[in-house]
């Protein structure tokens, strides 16, 4: 595997493999099995896979997050090529947001679908994250990209600019990866106690007990329920149960309302946030 650390180093990379299917892994680095099934899903459909491992500041609202956030390079290029990359892209700040070009500063449209869930919880980070990931588009230009369901909310706009700014990349999605007790793999499950993690299962249990509320009870009398499963761990607190349009992200006030509907979550985990979500209907 090689390993970039600037755009000139990622163009002399690409050049040497020569890859008619080039596939897309982006990632904030501290990796984890969640990512290595994105990466050998993108090995077993191309010819080349590029990993990138960059923590991009414009998507975190906040800086604290952004300055604890899991920085570990190289176990995450001795995981990558274990995965199967072929290129592991750890580019600097100035690369990505070059001085002068505007590129931390540009507005995308997001089709509204920020509006909901994550979005006013965590102000100006799908735009961040529009940012870091159309700049990857544009340096790595690759002809498939991998994004895990965990991210959901993320992945519908992703889908969306990826449309709307004609980019010719497939974006490929990718199931939820999880931990034999259920809990979804993040970078930030790292941060967790040893008793904040025995609890963190609680929140899969919870999501997935509401499968069976479907028809039986309200939307709103479904995602209380889920609220108060949560919650009566005295380690987890709900930040938010939502009960929405999986196109579109817009809460439904019936099971009737949407043709796909998804429930979404985020929960503190002592002062850890954790996100998940289900498919319903």
């Amino acid at each position: 595997m090689i390993t970039a650390r600037n755009l000139a180093d990622l163009e002399s990379a690409k050049k040497s493999l020569n890859a008619k299917i080039l596939g897309l892994v982006p990632t904030m680095g501290a990796l984890h099995e969640g990512h290595a099934t994105l990466i050998r899903k993108a090995a077993a459909e191309c010819d080349a896979v590029v990993v990138s491992d960059f923590v991009n500041p414009t998507q975190f609202n906040n800086q604290d997050d952004f300055r604890t956030y899991p920085r570990t390079l190289e176990s995450d290029g001795v995981f990558a090529a274990s995965a199967g990359a072929d290129i592991l892209f750890a580019p600097g700040v100035e690369d990505m947001y070059p001085e002068g070009s505007g590129i931390d500063r540009k507005v995308f449209d997001l089709g509204g679908i920020d509006r909901y869930g994550e979005g006013p919880r965590r102000p100006g980070h799908f735009n961040g994250m529009a940012q870091i990931v159309t700049r990857l588009f544009d340096t790595v230009k690759p002809d498939k990209a991998y994004f895990g369901e965990k991210d959901y909310q993320q992945l519908a706009i992703i889908e969306y600019f990826t449309k709307n700014l004609r980019y010719p990349v497939e974006i490929v999605r990718c199931p939820i990866a999880r931990a034999a007790d259920g809990l979804a793999l993040s970078s930030r499950n790292s941060l967790l106690t040893a008793g904040q993690r025995a609890a963190a299962p609680g929140i899969f249990k919870a999501i997935s007990r509401a499968v069976e509320y479907v028809g039986k009870m309200s939307v709103d009398d479904a995602a209380a329920a889920v609220r108060e499963e949560i919650d009566g761990n005295s380690f987890l607190r709900t930040e938010y149960v939502e009960i929405a349009d999986e196109a579109t992200m817009r809460p439904v006030s019936s099971w009737d309302e949407a043709q796909g509907i998804r429930l979404f979550c985020a929960v503190y985990d002592g002062n850890v946030r954790l996100i998940d979500n289900m498919k319903l209907k």
